[in-house]
């Protein structure tokens, strides 16, 4: 099953409504500690990178899974940080598109 922008942010509302009474809920003030938190979650993939390496990665199954684990841990907080700042995934697709063509033109 196929699972773009707006699955993933309905996820993450979900798992905020169960959890709201111990995380504190979603609030622009959240959101900049969970951007912090976003941030931290990339350097573990980082970590993994730096002390399993490239190719750990492509061919050992444990490893490959960690990384894509604290990968999705970075997709999760980002999440998170949307709804926190109510950036809609539809609002995400425009901005991404507009970036992109930027960047093919850029050099």
């Amino acid at each position: 099953m196929a699972m773009d922008f707006g699955d993933m942010q309905q996820i993450q509302r979900e798992l905020q409504e169960k959890y709201q009474q111990k995380w504190g809920g979603l609030s622009p003030e959240k959101g900049r500690q969970l951007l912090l938190w976003m941030l931290c979650e990339a350097g573990e993939a980082a970590q993994l990178i730096k002390h399993k390496g490239d190719n750990a990665i492509m061919e050992e199954p444990a490893v490959r899974q960690a990384f894509i684990e604290e990968l999705c841990d970075v997709m999760m907080y980002f999440n998170d940080v949307c709804l926190c700042y109510d950036i809609k995934p539809e609002v995400i697709e425009k901005v991404y598109h507009a970036k992109h063509e930027r960047n093919m033109h850029r050099w």
